[in-house]
C-alpha cells in the first residue's frame, strides 16, 4: 500500500496573480544582478564607505528577498477558494 499517492494534493491552475508574482520575481533578480554589476564596475570610484555603495548593497538584498517572497507565492499550490452552485 502506497501511502503517499493517498496525501498528495491536487495541482490547481496557477491564476493570474500567481504568473504576476513570478513576471516580479524574475524582473527582482534582475534588478538585484544589475545593482551587484553596478556596484562591481564603479566600486573604484567611490568606495565601500560611500553612501552609494551601501544603498547598492541594500537594494540588492531587497531585491533579492523580492525575487524569494514573490517566487514562493508565484509557486505555491493554492486552492481553489469558489463556493460551488450544487
Amino acid at each position: 500500500m502506497d501511502l503517499s499517492k493517498d496525501k498528495q494534493m491536487k495541482k490547481t491552475k496557477k491564476s493570474k496573480l500567481q504568473k504576476m508574482a513570478l513576471y516580479f520575481a524574475a524582473f527582482s533578480s534582475v534588478f538585484a544582478i544589475a545593482s551587484v554589476i553596478y556596484l562591481m564596475i564603479n566600486i573604484d570610484t567611490i568606495g565601500w564607505e560611500s553612501p552609494v555603495s551601501a544603498s547598492l548593497l541594500a537594494s540588492t538584498f531587497f531585491f533579492l528577498f523580492v525575487a524569494l517572497v514573490f517566487g514562493v507565492i508565484g509557486t505555491a499550490n493554492v486552492p481553489s477558494f469558489k463556493f460551488n452552485k450544487s
